[in-house]
């Protein structure tokens, strides 16, 4: 437990930190910064699975063609959502991009009551109805949709949800991701250097350090997630993710100076709200069924 505790909140803490990354990259194009991301991850993850010997899997893929369908579904959505994800980082919407992750729990349950068929308790509908409205009152004020947010939280919901369906573990799920996205990634680079505009060849030798460390950057932190998940409660699990955005939002607001008052804060109080009636319900029946085992 005590183990299990320790890897899913450092892979939180990683995550949280990640602005610190990317902002040290602002000088290289976000489309740029992904495609390395993933070939750098994939190395990385080959390296891996090389010193576990894990390979069983890939024999697995070439005989169900549904898998590897399947997995081209997610890898589409994971290569948004990290596109998303480093662009608002690096265009000074870090604040916005926290708010995709706060809302992405109450985005799950939505999206396992529409596409699952789930059935939600009436505090879960409450949930709902009132980040909704939060997220209502930040349209109003700004003229737009929080779309950075929403776009965050669906794409990375929905990624969750096929990865939860998925017929391959965490370490094996994302070789193949970064795999199916490989040529895509190494076409665009080819393609960069190819018109001279190519941003690593250009780069100091420090950036360039930086974006090869992308691989472990990228992987190690959901390694550590997997192993934490496998250890603890999901009620414990569930509380542990708001570490994230918490230090994104902390980030956005102390170091990077992103605006962050009056209506805007309203507005995060709201859908904060929401977020703290869906954990206190989920810890209340949580501790309901324990004590009646």
């Amino acid at each position: 437990m005590q183990a299990g505790v320790f890897y899913a909140a450092g892979a939180y803490i990683l995550w949280g930190l990640f602005p610190l990354y990317f902002k040290a990259l602002r000088g290289i194009a976000p489309l740029e910064i992904l495609t390395h991301r993933i070939a750098w991850a994939l190395l990385f993850l080959a390296v891996v699975l090389v010193a576990r010997r894990q390979w069983d899997w890939i024999a697995k893929v070439a005989r169900e063609p549904k898998i590897l369908a399947w997995f081209m579904a997610s890898s589409t959505l994971l290569s948004v959502n990290w596109f998303i994800y480093i662009w608002s980082v690096n265009n000074g919407h870090v604040i916005d991009s926290s708010l995709g992750y706060f809302m992405n729990p109450l985005v799950n349950v939505l999206l396992g009551f529409l596409l699952l068929h789930e059935r939600l308790r009436p505090v879960q509908w409450f949930s709902i109805a009132v980040a909704a409205s939060g997220v209502a009152w930040l349209t109003w004020q700004t003229g737009h949709l929080p779309w950075i947010g929403l776009s965050l939280a669906f794409s990375f919901g929905v990624y969750g949800l096929l990865r939860k369906t998925a017929a391959l573990g965490a370490l094996e799920g994302l070789s193949l991701e970064t795999a199916l996205l490989f040529p895509l990634a190494f076409g665009y680079l080819v393609f960069l250097a190819w018109q001279g505009e190519n941003g690593f060849l250009q780069a100091s030798a420090s950036t360039q350090w930086l974006l090869a460390a992308a691989g472990p950057i990228t992987a190690i932190p959901l390694l550590m997630f997997a192993a934490g998940a496998r250890r603890i409660r999901m009620a414990t699990l569930g509380l542990l993710q708001y570490i994230a955005p918490t230090i994104q939002l902390l980030l956005g607001v102390l170091l990077y100076h992103e605006p962050f008052s009056g209506a805007r804060l309203s507005g995060f109080v709201v859908i904060w709200s929401a977020l703290a009636i869906y954990s206190l319900e989920g810890l209340w029946r949580a501790w309901g069924a324990r004590a009646t085992y």
